[in-house]
């Protein structure tokens, strides 16, 4: 059997959404994420992150400090033994004809050719509309947070569950499995 996946957007998901967030320093976590990563990872399902990063395209931040940012946020989601098995992006902007902006799923394609990753098999989890039409169109389980922007965007997301954090998200998962 292939390992599962559980695939997370990174803002307003796991850490606070800054608005662009640059600085390493700004990665802040939301609460219930280290938890339920946690828990999610102890079940033995791989975790990896799906972001839409416009600030690229937009030229307000480059691809490094992006890396910087999910460094540190790799950083500090060691410290409480959790582990991040890739970082996916899209540098686009909304207005870009590209395959890999969410809702597309270019990034869940080449998760599913770099690791194997099989999206109907997998968990789609994210506080955006764009999130939750990227595991409809993957065939994944969608998860909406209320987190970041979820609780602003439910009632149009039509998410398989809709959940106050990622550690009520991880006591769904775990439930399915």
């Amino acid at each position: 059997m292939t390992k599962r996946y559980v695939v997370l957007d990174r803002d307003g998901t796991i850490i606070v959404d800054k608005h662009y967030l640059a600085d390493p320093e700004g990665v802040e976590l939301l609460p219930g994420a280290v938890e339920g990563l946690a828990r999610l990872a102890g079940a033995g399902l791989g975790l990896v992150v799906a972001t839409n990063q416009s600030g690229i395209g937009r030229g307000y931040f480059g691809e490094e400090d992006m890396h910087l940012v999910n460094a540190r946020l790799s950083e500090v989601l060691a410290e409480h033994g959790v582990h991040i098995e890739r970082y996916y992006f899209c540098p686009h902007g909304p207005e870009a004809d590209c395959a890999c902006r969410k809702p597309c799923t270019g990034l869940l394609d080449q998760a599913a050719r770099e690791l194997g990753l099989d999206p109907r098999q997998a968990f789609v989890i994210g506080d955006k509309v764009s999130d939750v039409e990227l595991g409809r169109r993957a065939g994944a389980v969608s998860i909406l947070v209320r987190t970041g922007k979820g609780a602003t965007c439910e009632a149009k997301a039509g998410a398989d569950y809709t959940v106050d954090d990622l550690a009520a998200a991880a006591e769904v998962i775990l439930k399915l499995l």
